[in-house]
């Protein structure tokens, strides 16, 4: 599995990068199949084919696309999931899965000033993860300004999409 632990900027959002890996291993992945990708240098992880899955973290979502993109691996990840390996996102990494990125705008900073609001196009649904009932006002105008499925998802859910068919679970 290739771990993109990009999105998380500061030490604080670290802690969320290293309670993932730990939940990854209690599942039975072992430490060792587990390679962080340093996006400064995808070169470093080898060839990125040799791996059945992929995790991206969280962080800050503009920056975690920026980064992506800059570096061409926007495009390998989708390779991969198209060619049948599984992709796994947490929170920024989760949004960035959808077509569209722009659900993220209030609650992470755009420092980085990305225009391009698309994201990976892997499922066709936008996800708005950590969702929260007082949050309903934002989840509504989003609803109603893109043209996609929004799928809200509190802390205790996750989407699951198999070719096209996708359910929540918890």
């Amino acid at each position: 599995m290739f771990f993109v632990p990009t999105a998380a900027r500061s030490e604080n959002e670290m802690k969320y990068v290293k309670a993932d890996e730990g939940r990854i291993i209690q599942m039975g992945i072992p430490k060792e199949n587990i390679v962080w990708l340093d996006i400064n240098n995808v070169s470093a992880a080898g060839n990125l084919d040799r791996f059945d899955a992929i995790y991206v973290c969280g962080g800050n979502t503009f920056f975690l696309m920026q980064k992506l993109k800059e570096t061409g691996l926007d495009k390998k990840i989708i390779d991969l999931v198209n060619q049948g390996r599984v992709y796994v996102g947490a929170s920024a990494g989760s949004v960035i899965a959808g077509p569209d990125i722009s659900i993220a705008s209030p609650f992470d900073e755009n420092d980085i000033g990305l225009k391009d609001m698309s994201g990976l196009g892997l499922t066709d649904k936008v996800t708005h993860p950590h969702y929260k009932d007082e949050e309903k006002g934002i989840f509504e105008e989003f609803k109603n300004k893109l043209p996609y499925p929004l799928v809200p998802l509190t802390d205790s859910q996750a989407l699951e999409e198999i070719y096209g068919n996708s359910v929540v679970i918890e």
